[in-house]
């Protein structure tokens, strides 16, 4: 209080001083004094220090009528029956007013010390999918009246898109990317936003860069910038294109991601401290994941930069492709992948002030592979692909709530100039993501899993073991003939440690049931486990399909 006093007193005196020199200078100017040109300096000199030292009623050290970065021409705002937020920063003593349509509103002012910098927020009613609309934000103070129009914005579902390298895996490294990039103009109500790769120690209020502002899809928009996973995100962007294609009103995507990053990069401090890994290196994560790009691995340095700055934009929910880099040390994932997927749903929805669902969709992409097809190499993916459900093998699950998953694992692509864990065709990875996510965050009516097991049945007498596949109601096709496997002897959890022996696929019982045939040595078998490999099988050509919608069943590891 005593410092604050201090400098309001010497403010105030040195603005009286001003005046003062103000009255001297006009009366020596009008005597035709020689040494005006020095009182002159010194007044300037003294006025440039007030503008340094002293914040006046009315003054703010930022400018009048400046939006939050991610705000401009053809973005996308969230549509009904959520409220868009605009926020930016003002003269904490200036008058806001936002125009959207034939609709004013009138934002609240925050002063945030020890700046004194205003921050100015406005919460629009619920609009309708579509546009364009022209916003027009009004900033009056004590210098002018000033407006910033944004024009061309549209109102329709925003998707976050957020990962490591095979999010940030560009539409022009994908299958057919010349023309795909060519065919992206078909598009023009899916706007794109692509943030900067920027890592920081402390909470950012708004983002430190972007490498693509708000844009129409183009092949300029959508392509490379720089020789490898700059923008824009091709996974983002089929996923997006085909929620499109089936719902037909606005889509907005954001991508924010960055190669060969944690997935503790990306959890704030809550989540970490939530599983026990606050205080734990991330060192033992995979490096020879990285990619082109190499990210950083500190906790939460990307929560920080490249998540938080976004909490006051309300979206519909987000997709995911991370994990690679953590499967050197999987069993900590389990923890982290649920906890942090709520704590973004709690903190989007407190930053959008309850405008963001609490219990917003969250898809993922499942771990695709890393290595050439082998029956010998298990290795960490099929441990932390487990993970990624909760060990549940599917999602929605009873922990994992109002979650979405594309399945990946029949997608290999051992040719990929990128490395064999990058696999090119993200087509198909965004359909199936698209699909699940057209039943779990928009409740329609389609097919969106592939079979997954419901009961298991063994005769010892024969060996045999008849795995049912949802409840019955499944209708499968068999394409691949290995992939199976059993657990003899082991006590219930069965491990990698354990006696596992080869199940051979012998017929279908059912339309919806598979026969296996096993030899356990004279021990019994007490699991059964799926695709439990880095690379279970050749590109689409796993055992065990749905006819309905062509997906692979995911892999599984359940005690019989």
């Amino acid at each position: 209080m005593e410092e604050l006093l201090a400098s309001l007193f010497f403010c105030g005196t040195l603005s009286h001083d001003l005046k003062g020199d103000k009255e001297i200078t006009k009366k020596r100017r009008m005597s035709g004094n020689t040494g005006m040109a020095l009182y002159s300096s010194r007044l300037l000199l003294l006025w440039q220090l007030v503008a340094h030292v002293c914040v006046f009623p009315g003054s703010v050290q930022a400018e009048t009528c400046k939006l939050a970065s991610y705000y401009s021409n053809y973005m996308v705002l969230q549509q009904q029956p959520h409220n868009a937020v605009v926020w930016g920063y003002s003269d904490i003593m200036a008058t806001i007013e936002v125009k959207v349509g034939d609709k004013m509103y009138k934002a609240s002012i925050e002063t945030q010390f020890p700046s004194r910098v205003g921050v100015w927020k406005v919460k629009l009613d619920p609009m309708p999918a579509g546009g364009p609309y022209d916003i027009v934000v009004f900033c009056e103070d004590w210098r002018a009246v000033n407006t910033v129009v944004l024009k061309d914005v549209m109102f329709g579902d925003v998707w976050i898109c957020s990962g490591q390298s095979n999010m940030a895996f560009t539409v022009d490294q994908s299958f057919n990317g010349s023309k795909e990039l060519n065919e992206s103009i078909n598009y023009p109500d899916i706007r794109l936003l692509a943030v900067k790769q920027v890592l920081s120690e402390t909470p950012y209020n708004d983002l430190h860069g972007l490498y693509e502002p708000w844009s129409k899809p183009s092949p300029e928009t959508l392509g490379s910038k720089a020789a490898t996973f700059t923008y824009f995100s091709a996974l983002c962007w089929f996923f997006g294109r085909d929620l499109y294609d089936t719902l037909q009103y606005p889509i907005g995507l954001i991508s924010t991601n960055w190669g060969g990053t944690p997935i503790e990069a990306w959890s704030s401090p809550d989540v970490l401290k939530t599983c026990g890994t606050r205080n734990r290196s991330v060192s033992k994560t995979n490096d020879r994941l990285t990619g082109p790009v190499k990210g950083p691995s500190m906790p939460s340095s990307l929560w920080n930069s490249m998540i938080h700055p976004l909490l006051n934009f309300t979206i519909k929910g987000a997709i995911w492709y991370q994990g690679e880099s953590n499967t050197m040390d999987p069993d900590p994932y389990k923890c982290l992948f649920k906890t942090m997927i709520n704590d973004w749903r709690e903190k989007w929805h407190q930053g959008t002030e309850g405008s963001t669902d609490l219990h917003f969709p969250f898809g993922f992409m499942q771990l695709c592979t890393s290595n050439s097809p082998s029956s010998e190499i298990i290795g960490p993916f099929p441990t932390l692909r487990w993970h990624q459900t909760y060990d549940y093998g599917y999602v929605p699950n009873d922990v994992m709530q109002n979650v979405f998953m594309g399945v990946g694992i029949d997608l290999p692509d051992v040719k990929s100039p990128y490395g064999p864990i990058h696999p090119r065709d993200k087509q198909d990875m965004g359909t199936r993501l698209s699909l699940a996510g057209r039943a779990i965050a928009y409740g329609q009516n389609v097919s969106y899993a592939g079979p997954y097991p419901t009961s298991f049945t063994v005769n010892t007498t024969t060996l045999t073991l008849v795995i049912e596949y949802s409840g019955g109601k499944a209708n499968i096709r068999l394409v691949g003939k290995t992939g199976f496997e059993v657990c003899c002897g082991g006590s219930p959890p069965c491990t990698y440690y354990d006696t596992w022996v080869p199940a051979k696929i012998t017929g279908q019982p059912t339309t919806s049931s598979i026969s296996l045939s096993y030899y356990c040595y004279n021990r019994d078998a007490t699991a059964v486990r799926y695709l439990w490999r880095d690379m279970p099988c050749a590109f689409k050509d796993c055992p065990v399909y749905s006819v309905e919608n062509n997906l692979p069943g995911p892999p599984f590891i359940l005690n019989l």
